[in-house]
């Protein structure tokens, strides 16, 4: 059982608080979308307005992307959206990161340089390797308490996420306390229940349908996406040349096997589209399965209207329905049809789960709303649906298990 913020004495405590907010950059350099800072309003406004000093930590980008930069405008954003002062220093674990820690006063908030401008950030450790690394023992010494309300980044092993725990007092904040409680209860959800699968996380999408069904946590999957494109050459359906080649170039190809295997031993339980979407002459051009393959330049790039008019009726009778991964290119007006449809079918059903990543960011942009919950992390969420541990997680259910270093 992982503890939370009310299970943390804040008032003039230090709290080191791992946040995801790693967000698109605009050419200007700055934050172009605040979606994941506004996830963490609620956990860092309780945090000082109970009187924590708190210290964040997060991290934006890769090494060599446009969108490694500092967390200077992410500090700016957050101090508007908590309508309260937020600091921000450009370090991490050296001597101006820890004064500007141990300076704080109750209610005082400071955002830390980007984490993995630090390269140990960018290796997996296990938790008492991670409580030895720089970051962590040069941070810890000046903080009470950690809290990871980081569930986006939960599936990974870095300092960060899993070293502090091991050396500190450690909780699960707000976002992270509502993903568990709710994607840790699937099985409590209301049944018949559906998951729809979709986007171009094939094998991870494949480990999700084999968890479900075999632990008899879903009656129906339903296949959208690129993750439909493979299931239907699994079942001999011939795509066509563009379709193919990009399933062959992403390294998709072994994933046809599993989806066979897949299909072998629950094809009565796993949906397949009916009919694809295609651009034909500068169009939307729908073909059915008897009508392909398309013309050797047509991919499949959304799910038809036959489908989509199965995949509702199934919907119409779910208890649950839990989806991840877009139905098509939605980014493309002429295929979002396939996403905004089933996602509007979805707020229908009783209980609605979204997972995150690339699901949210359709939601965002189609403008769905109504869903019972919405995650904030992609790999994250599917882990935790086939069951399989979070290492952030477990590193906060096992507490400290070194001795905190001593502030020199």
């Amino acid at each position: 059982m992982t503890d939370t913020l009310d299970d943390l004495n804040v008032e003039g405590t230090t709290v080191g608080v791992r946040i995801d907010v790693n967000s698109p950059i605009g050419d200007d350099g700055m934050l172009a979308d605040d979606a994941r800072l506004r996830a963490h309003v609620d956990t860092l406004s309780e945090l000082i307005e109970r009187g924590g000093r708190v210290a964040v930590l997060a991290h934006q980008g890769r090494p060599g992307g446009d969108d490694f930069v500092t967390l200077e405008s992410h500090a700016d954003r957050l101090s508007k959206l908590l309508d309260h002062p937020v600091d921000y220093v450009d370090a991490t674990f050296s001597k101006a990161a820890r004064e500007a820690v141990s300076n704080l006063e109750n209610g005082d908030c400071v955002v830390l340089e980007n984490t993995r401008f630090y390269s140990e950030e960018y290796m997996e450790f296990e938790p008492e390797r991670a409580a030895q690394t720089h970051l962590v023992t040069g941070l810890a010494p000046v903080l009470d308490a950690y809290v990871n309300d980081a569930f986006a980044a939960a599936h990974r092993s870095q300092p960060s996420l899993v070293g502090f725990p091991t050396v500190l007092p450690g909780y699960a904040g707000r976002v992270m306390e509502s993903e568990l409680d709710t994607l840790g209860t699937i099985e409590e959800t209301p049944e018949p229940r559906i998951y729809v699968l979709g986007g171009a996380k094939v094998s991870d999408s494949i480990d999700v349908a084999w968890s479900v069904l075999e632990k008899g946590l879903a009656d129906h999957v339903l296949t959208t996406g690129v993750v439909g494109n493979v299931f239907l050459i699994a079942d001999g359906v011939d795509l066509g040349d563009a379709s193919s080649d990009f399933i062959y170039d992403q390294g998709y190809w072994d994933e046809i096997d599993r989806a066979a295997d897949l299909l072998d031993a629950y094809g009565e339980r796993v949906a397949l589209p009916r009919d694809v979407a295609v651009e034909r002459d500068g169009q939307r051009h729908e073909l059915g399965i008897n009508a392909l393959p398309p013309q050797d330049d047509e991919a499949a790039m959304d799910i038809g209207s036959s489908t989509l008019a199965y995949y509702r009726r199934l919907l119409e009778d779910a208890g649950t329905v839990i989806l991840n991964g877009p139905a098509g290119v939605f980014e493309d007006e002429a295929f979002e049809k396939g996403t905004r449809t089933l996602y509007n079918a979805a707020t229908d059903v009783e209980t609605s789960i979204v997972g995150g990543g690339d699901t949210a960011s359709a939601l965002r942009q189609l403008g769905v709303e109504g869903f019972s919950h919405v995650s904030t992390g992609g790999g994250a969420a599917l882990r935790m649906l086939t069951a399989e541990p979070l290492p952030a997680v477990t590193a906060l259910e096992n507490g400290p298990t070194h001795q905190q270093p001593a502030d020199d």
